[in-house]
């Protein structure tokens, strides 16, 4: 008998490990308290955790300084469980939108040790937001739910599950999350879809109305514009310092002009672009 047992002994673990693979795989629990950042899975409704945000200190973002302070005094007031609004962050592309939200984060918890999470959801996932909302406010804990580049088409239906979140649902936004996105529209939609509307729909003004009041659910405004050359000069001097690249100021000037002439804009991402070329030609690492 007991031979007849350890014959099938390997059968009987073959078919175990068959079973095993072909299980789903274990769900993965939502914890808030795992990390300060993550990204939203919409698929498996699953909070990833972001050990390391892709972001430049604060300090070094120039040029947007009245920004820097509307939002930091917006963040901070929502931080301390007082009243805050939601925030637009607009305009041209490369000038700090999505750096300063991800700074702030930072700033704000060099200050207070875990005092908010930062949680980013794709454009494409917007749908998901009750389901993600109702996890974000289970957990208790303070959140900036983030959305970068958003912006909605004249056949894109799903700006309304937004415009509930942000006001006018049943339910609305839970007391402990904070809705930021970035968008080069200021009303979320391009001027040609908006014109478009206006022509072709049998009540024009309803129809716009219907659209771009998106961004009026957002309460803060704050607009990011191409900065000057003497900004653009200034913020590249920053990045220099910061990361010891050695190099005459009138050269590290000329070499950033004829940067912005070979990308045809003048940015802080460019800006950024340009130190990344100049710290590699000298060897130094940035970080």
């Amino acid at each position: 008998m007991t031979s007849d047992l350890n014959s099938l002994l390997p059968t009987l673990e073959r078919i175990a490990n068959a079973l095993e693979r072909m299980a789903p795989p274990a769900h993965k629990t939502n914890d808030l308290a795992a990390a300060d950042a993550f990204v939203w899975q919409a698929e498996n409704g699953y909070l990833q955790p972001v050990r390391n945000v892709n972001r430049i200190e604060i300090d070094l973002l120039q040029g947007i300084e009245q920004q820097k302070t509307i939002l930091y005094n917006n963040t901070k007031r929502f931080t301390d469980g007082l009243p805050a609004n939601n925030a637009l962050l607009w305009g041209a592309r490369g000038t700090g939108k999505s750096s300063i939200v991800k700074a702030m984060h930072a700033k704000i918890n060099a200050e207070k040790a875990g005092a908010l999470a930062l949680v980013e959801i794709h454009r494409e996932d917007i749908p998901t937001l009750p389901m993600l909302l109702h996890i974000l406010e289970q957990s208790g804990r303070k959140t900036v739910l983030f959305c970068d580049d958003l912006s909605f088409d004249l056949q894109d239906e799903s700006y309304k599950s937004l415009k509930a979140v942000l006001e006018g649902g049943i339910e609305g936004r839970p007391n402990n999350v904070i809705f930021y996105a970035t968008s080069n529209r200021r009303h979320l939609m391009a001027r040609d879809m908006i014109e478009n509307e206006r022509s072709t729909a049998i009540n024009p003004s309803e129809a716009v109305e219907e659209k771009v009041s998106l961004s009026d659910r957002f309460g803060l405004w704050l607009g990011f514009h191409n900065i000057s050359q003497d900004v653009y000069f200034e913020i590249i001097e920053g990045y220099a310092k910061e990361f010891g690249l050695d190099m005459p100021v009138d050269e590290l000037h000329a070499r950033a002009k004829e940067w912005t002439m070979t990308r045809g804009s003048r940015s802080g991402r460019v800006a950024w672009q340009f130190i990344q070329e100049i710290a590699g030609e000298l060897g130094k690492p940035l970080g």
